[in-house]
């Protein structure tokens, strides 16, 4: 495939995860998960479960698609430097797999609330907990994969930076938002009662990265001739 073009069809799978999973994270879990009230947590999603059920969907769909990204990218940037574009694309797949495996808390959360119902060995309460507790068990989760993302975002940036194919900037931006989210994604970790501090101040300020690259690549890709020259270069 044409270099221009393979970078278009990354950037569209990569608009297209990066869209389906931040709408299950920000537009539906942020908005039916109470924090520490179980009993609300689950009306919530039971008046909204299939709603709910797609945010799962919608998780599953995003690792898809940076699955897919992953591999494009490592064949882009392989010309720049090959081992630093493997190493990129192996913390992309391990962010796959982490976000993947704890997609399974999430539907676990409907199915703790369904029983809670029908099963008498255990209190309605405790299943409605435990439903709850998965899903903060999937919170995180996602800040975990996070910091696989963020390496990602970094030597995404350096190999930009060192491209002669894209601009400059775009590298330089892109390593700022993976440095930004392993600060949100630490300070989740370490010091939870800042996380929302960490988000707003540092992660969505930094996130201009991915905000200019992706429709960098969708609306003009790379300049092939300079990827070729990089490439006959590498040999």
């Amino acid at each position: 495939m044409d270099p221009r073009r393979k970078a278009r069809v990354a950037g569209l799978l990569y608009l297209i995860g990066a869209a389906a999973g931040g709408a299950a994270e920000i537009f539906i879990r942020d908005r039916l998960v109470v924090s520490g009230n179980a009993a609300a947590t689950a009306a919530n999603i039971l008046a909204h479960e299939s709603l709910f059920r797609f945010g799962g969907a919608a998780d599953l769909i995003s690792v898809v698609c940076d699955t897919a990204v992953a591999l494009l990218f490592y064949e882009l940037f392989a010309p720049v430097n090959k081992s630093l574009s493997l190493l990129m694309a192996f913390f992309r797949i391990i962010f796959v797999a982490v976000m993947a495996a704890i997609t399974v808390n999430h539907f676990a959360a409907v199915l703790y609330i369904g029983r809670a119902q029908t099963v008498s060995a255990f209190s309605s309460q405790q299943l409605l907990e435990q439903a709850l507790l998965s899903l903060r068990l999937q919170s995180v989760g996602y800040n975990i994969a996070l910091v696989f993302f963020g390496f990602t975002c970094v030597l995404l940036g350096y190999l930009i930076v060192r491209s002669t194919f894209l601009p400059r900037i775009l590298g330089i931006l892109m390593a700022i938002s993976g440095i930004g989210y392993l600060i949100n994604s630490f300070v989740h970790l370490l010091a939870p009662a800042y996380g929302g501090y960490a988000f707003k101040y540092i992660l969505v300020p930094c996130g201009i990265g991915e905000l200019l690259l992706i429709p960098w690549l969708l609306a003009v890709g790379v300049n092939s001739s300079r990827w070729l020259e990089q490439a006959q270069a590498s040999v």
